[in-house]
């Protein structure tokens, strides 16, 4: 069953209850009037008929026949009847099985003088509803009034108002069902457009179209503004999904790619030394040292793969006061052990921020290995603070990096220009942009020609939320 009949249903069914409660009450009202009103017509014609007789001449009080009486077996009007001292009928204008209607003696008896008594006399359908009242002239002479009526009278009016009311009735409640499925219709047309657009958008998948906007705080208003705010989540949502998707194929494209290289040279000379023909001892040590130079980098690949994918997991990490001055002069004694050839000078000075001791050395070793890949020789780290922050720089004297590549660099398995690519794997930066956001800090890529620079904002340990980074 739809909703709109539904609706119709529910309305309908509202106004027959208003219905049935208004007609039982007007019923019920009427039924306890019918009965009184017929009293007191009565009572008012058996008083005008006493006053009446009071005055009337000789004539008026013989006994007589009326020839147009009425038959009280099949008609409703008011009778008179008159009976004198005695009890006998003088006359009436009413005839019950061709006689005159009989008076119960206790009625006839107990007769006031000015408020008839009433009572009902007979059993149905020829019942009969008899007020009585006394009669007296000033030459002494009286008797008994009686008016009366088919008691059937306050029934059949009650019948007419019954028929009135469900003749009545079933128009209105057809009104009513009308009304209300053309209402329902009228009501549930917006919603029926939003189904449809909806219906639309999610057999299209369009997610950047929106309902029309409606006008007014009414609910249908309230519920297409809340729907279009959902299509806006869900298209932000799908777009971010979408480009989560890409990314994720092209780092497993990628990062296939990347191991394959290394797998290929590991398998090539495993195999040459473990089934090829006999070989120089200076030749079997080349490959041996191949061997291990590309285990060593693989193994690199692995590690920064896996700490992206820490990072992707939501991995947060654990923050501490530490000076990095000390760590930053730390890293740059080992980087110099460890890259000879290359010049590193600091100038450090003590800076405490809030951070991962091992997260941070890791960002400065990232920084130093990419110095050491594309400096002539030559690289230099400085610490300082500023306006509550921590500038960390690591520079050196190699091709430099284009402004136009300087935000991509941190992107995954990306590779500048060709003069700086140096066989890295291309995560080092992208895994240092996470740790440094990880530390509510920042890290942008700079220098010319003559150099790439890298800087580190971190915010001091001790520092204000409020304080402002460096420009």
């Amino acid at each position: 069953m739809s909703l709109r009949l539904r609706l119709a249903l529910f309305g309908a069914f509202v106004m027959f209850l208003s219905l049935a409660l208004f007609g039982l009450l007007v019923y019920a009202l009427a039924a306890l009037g019918a009965a009184a009103d017929q009293d007191r017509s009565l009572r008012q014609h058996a008083a005008d008929a006493a006053r009446a007789l009071a005055t009337t001449g000789d004539d008026a009080l013989r006994a007589r026949e009326v020839p147009t009486a009425i038959d009280l077996r099949t008609r409703s009007d008011v009778f008179i009847e008159v009976l004198d001292g005695t009890g006998a009928v003088l006359y009436s204008t009413g005839t019950l099985d061709g006689r005159p209607p009989s008076v119960p003696p206790a009625l006839a008896a107990d007769a006031p003088v000015t408020k008839a008594d009433c009572a009902t006399s007979g059993q149905p359908p020829a019942a009969l509803r008899l007020c009585v009242q006394r009669w007296s002239r000033a030459d002494g002479r009286g008797g008994i009034v009686v008016a009366g009526q088919a008691a059937r009278v306050p029934t059949d009016s009650l019948n007419g108002i019954r028929a009135f009311l469900i003749i009545s009735g079933i128009p209105s409640l057809l009104a009513a069902l009308l009304a209300c499925w053309l209402v329902a219709r009228r009501a549930l047309r917006p919603l029926q457009q939003v189904a449809a657009a909806t219906d639309d958008i999610g057999r299209t998948q369009d997610f950047t179209r929106r309902l029309p906007p409606r006008g007014g705080r009414d609910e249908v208003a309230v519920l297409t503004s809340s729907f279009n705010r959902m299509l806006g989540q869900l298209d932000e949502t799908y777009r971010r999904l979408a480009a989560s998707l890409e990314t994720q194929r092209r780092f497993v494209a990628d990062a296939s790619h990347e191991l394959r290289t290394p797998l290929t040279t590991i398998q090539g000379n495993a195999g040459l030394l473990a089934f090829g023909p006999p070989l120089p001892a200076d030749v079997q040590a080349d490959a041996a040292r191949d061997i291990t130079a590309e285990s060593e980098r693989m193994a690199r690949l692995v590690e920064r793969l896996l700490t992206l994918a820490r990072a992707d997991a939501g991995l947060s990490l654990q923050l501490a006061p530490l000076d990095l001055g000390e760590l930053a002069r730390e890293v740059c004694r080992q980087a110099a052990a460890v890259h000879p050839e290359l010049r590193i000078a600091d100038h450090v000075t003590p800076a405490w921020v809030s951070g991962d001791q091992d997260a941070l050395r890791q960002l400065l070793w990232i920084l130093l290995d990419n110095a050491a890949r594309h400096a002539n020789r030559s690289a230099t780290v400085a610490l300082g603070v500023e306006q509550g922050w921590a500038r960390l720089s690591v520079s050196d004297n190699g091709p430099g990096i284009p402004p136009a590549e300087r935000e991509r660099v941190f992107e995954r398995f990306y590779r500048a220009d060709p003069a700086r690519s140096g066989g890295g794997a291309g995560l080092g930066l992208a895994i240092a942009r996470w740790i440094a956001e990880q530390h509510r800090g920042r890290i942008i890529a700079g220098g010319s020609d003559r150099g790439a620079i890298f800087y580190v904002d971190l915010p001091l340990a001790y520092s204000d939320a409020t304080l402002l980074r460096p420009s």
